[in-house]
């Protein structure tokens, strides 16, 4: 036998007359005690001898250091049957001791902690003590066979009464000045307490990490911890790195969601809601608590901002993540609903605290919304990044990993604008344009079109554009009768012409959004400062170019009056047409070659509006052939053509053409542009482009028997120059596609049909993805209503839809056919769809795309503004060079005095030497003067 079984026996001998002293001279007078203390309030005289009493029951407070000190070595011990003997004797005495310790606990929670200060030592040692061998007891409650579950109870007694003594002197001393207190009860008591947070908090993350066996133990420590640090504020504040807890319950949260997220990626089976709860409930526990005391403690969490929003940001890209995935949706559900309100709890407990000077709520949110660097979550121990961050990303993504996550986050942020701070919003209002920013990335542009995210309360899934649009315009809400205001209308008017087509419809919704709420005054203000805009801006040149500024500001104003009122449609035709002059004629025109909303026009405007239109366009009929009449360099040659044309699209306008003159003009304006210098063949294609627009929006004009000729022309000048038509080859196809109303003789000598096939072949030859579109489009609108039997022949060998899509070559007849048929049930379905892997892989390459030109196009504008800087800095008005010029002509004539003087050897000492030092920095200043206008 072990020397260490001898020293048990004895040690147990020497506590069993312990235990015995306990029990005979402290369990009957504690009974006492407690009966006593219900009846009547004990002197202090009384109180006192009682308090000594227990104090001599505890001051062997060896008793834990000795429990302690043998405990491991217990459960290391053999199994033969003096060891068990010892064993079980031990375990009895351990649970003896917890038992009537936390018995004699409460008994003190009766007496004044200023009572016989000379027993404070002894009360501290035995507590302390008490708890170190509590929570090594349940460190290894495991490892603990026959008393486990016994130990274990007894441990959590003892753990609720110590924090019961807690609160009981807290409620007992005031500790206001304890900083500067030397008081031996004040230092007693935050003693004690700090001792009792450590260990709680150290059986919090121990009981954690057991996998749920120790669920109570969970509880009650980080119970007690919370219930500690709410009552010692100061003081703990002071004696405690508070910090360190926030962040012990914040790495629990992300270990949980690690683990989670490492097994969960390797699925590929649904993950159950029971499921996703079972793994997210913790982490909302861990949250809650972290919350909590960062509400009590914000000074000391904000020097830990970084980790503590950084959890905040990988909990939201894990929610985007799991909705990429149709199996684990329901995990993204559950995560929605108990862990995004818990973690934007966590933040507004930083940004809504008093406690937080301005400045640091500014370092929080600019950390927040900033590149960060992915080094950030790799974490000490060298873990994978995957392991924490959950995401299968692509390592190239670097820094780009969490804009999601951060996007995430800004979008909750808005919403929750009412519970947040004014300061906080002004701030959030500021970071608008960053928002606009990150959309542009290309990962965050595919993800934001393609995606949807949950909503709270399990109420479905929500377009992740519509959750962001909807967001801000909670924002502008909340921002209209504020200060924060003035931030958002910047934000509106400087993105108004934003380059990125998804981040200007974003702005021109919240625009339509302001003018649908505004009052009526506002609209009308708005949209007459933008028509005054607009007539400042337009040329004959800029409403022709789709790119232009006049036709985005067009295209805005027409949204604009689709979500107003018919009165600010019927005020914005009259101010465009109060004269008749170029100008209002091309303004009108852009208005309608963007989708000016005729319908919203009152009926007696609208009447004005379509009679003008139709009259405009037959007077353009009856003079184009007239050579006097035309004039090709006139800027808005053709203006009714175009005007029509966009009409049609918008509103359909009854044309009387009996005489089918819109045909013929197609024709004659095809042989103008065949027979005319290079000069004006731009004018004459695009008139060309508008007229084939027009007759594809009159069906009548396909039954005519004027349509074939149309056809056998058209199939000529498209053949023959077909590079130099591509413009016009959209409303082509728009044409082709109403060839399906026609009859047709399907032989090789009808040159109609022949013709027919052809048209058809170039544009179902054309590679470019958008014209490839608009063909398949024409091809299966012509296909669904024609009456040819043999459509194969409208459908050439070398189609862009009969390619292998990998390689770009092999075309073949079948894989067209089944291309074909895949195309049209998709144009025909109408359900939600969740999109493929080559959707998104498209919307990333396209977002690069658009991402790219963006920067190219602010980069180009500041060098032109550079330039243009210098050069307004080097232009001077003329009569501030004259004069300088005027300057050194009267220097020289100077210059030459003073050379004769000397030449003519006349007295020069007469020349006052005053009078040449000025001269002299006169010449100097004179020539910078120069220098500086050159």
């Amino acid at each position: 036998m072990r020397p260490y079984h001898t020293s048990l026996s004895d040690s147990y001998s020497f506590f069993h007359s312990f235990q015995n002293k306990i029990k005979n001279n402290t369990q009957l007078r504690l009974r006492q005690h407690q009966q006593a203390g219900k009846q009547i309030e004990m002197s202090d005289k009384d109180s006192e001898t009682q308090l000594r009493r227990l104090i001599d029951s505890i001051k062997a407070s060896d008793a834990s250091i000795w429990c302690r000190k043998h405990l491991k070595m217990t459960l290391m011990s053999t199994d033969d049957s003096q060891e068990e003997e010892h064993y079980t004797l031990f375990f009895q005495v351990l649970l003896n001791l917890l038992s009537h310790s936390a018995n004699i606990l409460p008994a003190l929670d009766k007496h004044p902690v200023s009572t016989g200060k000379e027993l404070l030592p002894f009360v501290e040692t035995f507590i302390m003590e008490l708890l170190n061998v509590t929570k090594d007891s349940i460190l290894e409650v495991k490892k603990i066979l026959t008393f486990g579950s016994e130990v274990l109870k007894a441990s959590q007694v003892v753990l609720d009464a110590v924090t019961s003594l807690c609160k009981a002197y807290c409620n007992n001393v005031k500790l206001d000045y304890y900083v500067t207190s030397e008081k031996d009860d004040v230092k007693h008591i935050i003693n004690i307490t700090k001792c009792a947070v450590e260990n709680l908090v150290n059986l919090g993350i121990f009981a954690a990490n057991a996998g749920g066996d120790l669920v109570t133990v969970l509880n009650l420590s980080w119970k007690g911890v919370i219930t500690l640090l709410q009552l010692y504020k100061e003081p703990l504040a002071a004696n405690m790195n508070i910090s360190e807890i926030i962040l012990s319950l914040i790495l629990l949260a992300k270990g949980s969601l690690s683990c989670a997220g490492k097994t969960w990626s390797k699925l590929m089976e649904p993950v159950s809601m029971s499921e996703a709860k079972r793994i997210f409930i913790p982490v909302k526990f861990y949250l809650i608590n972290a919350a909590r005391i960062i509400s009590h403690y914000p000074s000391q969490a904000f020097s830990s901002f970084k980790d503590i929003t950084l959890c905040i940001l990988i909990i939201l890209s894990f929610q985007i993540f799991l909705s990429e995935k149709e199996f684990l949706k329901y995990a993204s559900e559950a995560l929605t609903e108990l862990l995004e309100p818990t973690s934007l709890h966590l933040l507004n407990s930083l940004l809504n605290s008093a406690q937080l000077e301005h400045n640091h709520k500014c370092q929080i949110l600019d950390w927040l919304f900033s590149d960060i660097p992915i080094s950030n979550f790799v974490p000490k121990d060298g873990k994978s990044i995957h392991e924490i961050l959950f995401l299968a990303c692509d390592p190239m993504h670097g820094s780009k990993t969490l804009l999601l996550g951060q996007l995430s986050l800004f979008v909750n942020l808005l919403r929750s604008g009412p519970d947040l701070e004014d300061d906080v919003t002004l701030e959030i209002a500021k970071k608008l344009n960053w928002f606009l920013d990150i959309i542009i990335e290309e990962n965050v542009y595919s993800s934001i079109l393609a995606f949807p995210v949950p909503l709270l309360h399990n109420s479905g899934h929500q377009n992740m554009f519509s959750s962001v649009i909807h967001a801000l315009k909670t924002f502008m809400l909340i921002g209209s009768s504020t200060s924060i205001w003035g931030e958002i209308e910047s934000f509106l008017l400087e993105n108004f012409f934003h380059p990125h087509h998804l981040c200007w419809e974003i702005v021109m919704e919240l625009w339509c959004f302001l003018i649908r709420h505004a009052e009526s005054d506002m609209g009308n203000d708005i949209i007459v400062k933008l028509c005054t805009l607009l007539k400042t801006t337009v040329s004959w040149e800029s409403v022709l170019n789709s790119n232009s500024v006049v036709r985005k500001l067009a295209k805005s104003i027409c949204m604009i009056l689709k979500n107003g009122s018919h009165s600010l449609a019927d005020r914005v035709f009259n101010l465009i047409n109060s004269n008749l002059s170029e100008l209002s004629s091309a303004m009108y025109i852009a208005l309608l070659m963007e989708g000016f909303p005729l319908d919203f026009l009152s009926n007696k405007v609208r009447s004005v509006a379509k009679q003008r239109l139709v009259t405009d366009y037959f007077c353009f009929l009856e003079a184009f052939d007239d050579e006097s009449s035309r004039k090709v360099g006139d800027g808005m040659f053709g203006a009714p053509v175009f005007a029509l044309s966009a009409a049609l699209h918008s509103l359909q306008v009854s044309v009387s053409d009996t005489e089918m003159k819109t045909i013929k003009l197609l024709i004659s304006m095809i042989h103008k542009y065949d027979n005319t210098s290079d000069n004006a063949k731009d004018r004459y294609l695009e008139l060309l482009s508008e007229t084939l627009g027009i007759i594809s929006s009159i069906k009548h004009l396909y039954i005519s028997d004027e349509m074939g000729k149309l056809i056998l022309v058209l199939q000529h000048i498209f053949i023959s120059k077909s590079a130099e038509l591509t413009k016009c080859k959209p409303n082509l196809a728009a044409f082709v596609a109403g060839l399906g109303d026609l009859e047709f003789e399907e032989t090789d000598n009808n040159s109609t049909v022949s013709a027919s096939w052809e048209l058809f072949h170039m544009l179902l030859q054309e590679r470019h993805w958008a014209l490839a579109h608009l063909a398949i489009t024409a091809f299966g609108y012509f296909s669904a209503r024609t009456s040819c039997k043999e459509l194969w022949r409208f459908v050439p060998e070398n189609a862009a839809l009969s390619f292998d899509l990998d390689s770009g070559k092999d075309a073949n007849e079948e894989r067209f056919m089944s291309e074909f048929k895949v195309f049209l049930d998709k144009e025909a379905a109408n359900v939600e769809t969740s999109p493929g892997e080559n959707e998104v892989a498209l919307l990333m390459k396209e977002g690069l795309i658009l991402k790219q030109m963006v920067v190219k196009m602010i980069t180009d504008t500041m060098k032109v503004d550079e330039t243009t800087i210098l050069d307004k800095k080097r232009k001077f008005p003329d009569g501030i060079s004259e004069g300088v010029s005027l300057l050194q002509n009267g220097l020289r004539v100077i210059a030459n005095g003073i050379t004769l003087w000397k030449q003519n050897r006349l007295d020069y000492a007469d020349i006052n030497g005053e009078f040449l030092t000025h001269f002299s920095h006169l010449e100097d200043a004179v020539e910078h003067m120069a220098a500086s206008i050159e």
